[in-house]
């Protein structure tokens, strides 16, 4: 009897119904790959617009675990993430973002590449916008330079967190997202982690996914917006919380980096025109 593979995909949503519906229609559509499952952990951070319904509706099988609408991307998925693993030990965590179509040989051509290369790598998937051909979601080579696929996998140094196959292997050595992020710098800080321990991330040859970058200027960094509120957002979980930000610089580029961007970036919310600036 062939042996059965085991993979959770990880989400977590709030309010966006129809492109979690939708990305969990595409999900099921991809071609899968044989001898393996797939289980879906979708958390529902606190959506009010019906999204918990229209999954069930849809999609019985998934296992929607609820939020408070306080958990944000990273700690939405550190709840996906330890309710898959409180249910048994997966062969792979695939974190999937719920704005992002798969296309249809994204599972196969990622299993497959694990697979020849003895499922110890963090296989990274590419993602493209609907409406040009152009990368909006990848891995990177440092300082920051986004790659776009070339027709081989290629290594990178972290990536997003979109399109994401975590080996059990890789989970076990690592661990989960760290909680001290609420919404960004949770993927970058894992993939930072990773490479810091010796494993090899790669980006996929091909797009495997669509998904529309999200570049609108934050309010934090808008002269018209009032001080007061320009400080607010800084500090939300949607802006560029600065101790998070202590954190992750501090952790990955040092103390003395981390304490200049610190304050540079309180000064750059202060007087948004410095950010122009500098750009």
């Amino acid at each position: 009897m062939n042996q059965i593979y085991s993979i959770a995909v990880l989400l977590t949503c709030h309010n966006r119904r129809n492109k979690t519906v939708e990305c969990l229609k595409y999900l099921y559509k991809c071609n899968q790959p044989e001898n393996y499952i797939l289980e879906v952990f979708l958390v529902d951070d606190g959506s009010t617009d019906g999204t918990s319904e229209e999954v069930k509706k849809k999609f019985p099988y998934v296992n929607i675990i609820q939020g408070d609408g306080n958990l944000y991307w990273n700690r939405g998925m550190i709840i996906a993430w330890k309710t898959a693993v409180n249910t048994k030990d997966y062969d792979f965590y695939l974190w999937l973002n719920d704005d992002t179509i798969l296309l249809d040989n994204a599972l196969n051509l990622m299993i497959q590449y694990s697979e020849s290369t003895n499922n110890k790598r963090i296989l990274v998937g590419a993602t493209r916008s609907k409406f040009k051909d152009i990368v909006t979601y990848s891995g990177f080579k440092f300082p920051e330079k986004r790659l776009t696929p070339n027709g081989t996998w290629q290594d990178c140094d972290f990536f997003n967190g979109n399109i994401v196959l975590i080996p059990s292997y890789v989970y076990h050595y690592i661990g989960l997202l760290d909680k001290q992020f609420r919404h960004s710098f949770g993927d970058i800080d894992y993939g930072m982690r990773a490479s810091k321990l010796g494993f090899i991330h790669s980006l996929s040859p091909d797009y495997l996914g669509i998904c529309e970058h999200h570049d609108t200027e934050p309010s934090w960094r808008n002269r018209s917006v009032p001080i007061f509120k320009r400080i607010k957002d800084l500090y939300s979980p949607l802006g560029h919380s600065p101790i998070e930000a202590f954190i992750f610089e501090k952790r990955h580029c040092g103390v003395f980096l981390a304490v200049i961007r610190y304050f540079s970036i309180h000064l750059r919310a202060i007087s948004p025109q410095l950010w122009k600036a500098q750009d």
